[in-house]
């Protein structure tokens, strides 16, 4: 019954679930990010049960249709907000140049710290992209579209558990700042932290998402030209 999808479907469900209740049981602690929390559990039940990954995508799919809807679902908030959206649309678009620059400069920067293979360093550069973006960024500059979402996801989990406590550090107190900031960094994992904290900064941090897919899939091409050819 297992290897059920209605199984398979239930687990994942339960998984996130259970990641919820446990965060908002600490005081939604940003280190208990759900979707982390789920990720382990799940993968731990797959090995443990010996269900390979065809079997679970297709299990799983009714979630990955929903995707698109709640995708989508981001502008109604975004629309509430439009008239500080026009307000502070200067600052948002350097914000947006510079955050985006600066997450593929430094992708590729450490990777060439490391010694990594020009193929990885391909692959890092468009990953605070959504995944969808940066695997199809990956797959026109030469890199791995695999590794590239599995990058992608390190890095939004990342963003949803550390950004927090940094903004927090940082005394960064502004919804649109930090919401921004969130979704500019670390795409779709961090705005769903981000509305954990208000609405505000989650329609910020779904705009800095939709932005960056934009702007990354176009400076990319031009930074990888530049710095790794």
């Amino acid at each position: 019954m297992a290897h059920e999808p209605t199984a398979l479907l239930l687990l994942t469900l339960g998984a996130y679930l259970a990641g919820v209740t446990l965060q908002r049981w600490c005081g939604r602690h940003s280190l208990l990010n759900p979707t982390l929390i789920a990720i382990g559990v799940v993968a731990a039940a797959l090995s443990v049960l010996h269900v390979d990954h065809a079997r679970y995508l297709a299990a799983a799919r009714p979630v990955h249709l929903l995707l698109g809807p709640a995708v989508v679902a981001l502008a109604v908030p975004l629309y509430r907000h439009i008239g500080l959206v026009r307000e502070r649309a200067t600052l948002l678009v350097v914000a947006l140049l510079v955050g985006s620059m600066t997450a593929i400069v430094s992708g590729i920067a450490v990777g060439w710290w490391l010694h990594l293979p020009r193929v990885t360093l391909l692959s890092l550069a468009p990953r605070s992209a959504t995944t969808a973006v940066s695997m199809a960024i990956a797959t026109q500059i030469g890199g791995i579209p695999a590794v590239t979402a599995v990058l992608t996801i390190l890095t939004g989990i990342a963003g949803a558990v550390l950004a927090p406590c940094l903004l927090n550090a940082l005394r960064i107190e502004d919804p649109a700042a930090r919401g921004f900031s969130m979704g500019l960094a670390s795409h779709g994992i961090a705005t769903a932290r981000a509305f954990q904290e208000s609405e505000t900064a989650g329609a910020f941090s779904g705009l800095a998402m939709a932005l960056n897919a934009v702007v990354t899939a176009i400076l990319v091409p031009l930074v990888v030209r530049l710095l790794v050819h």
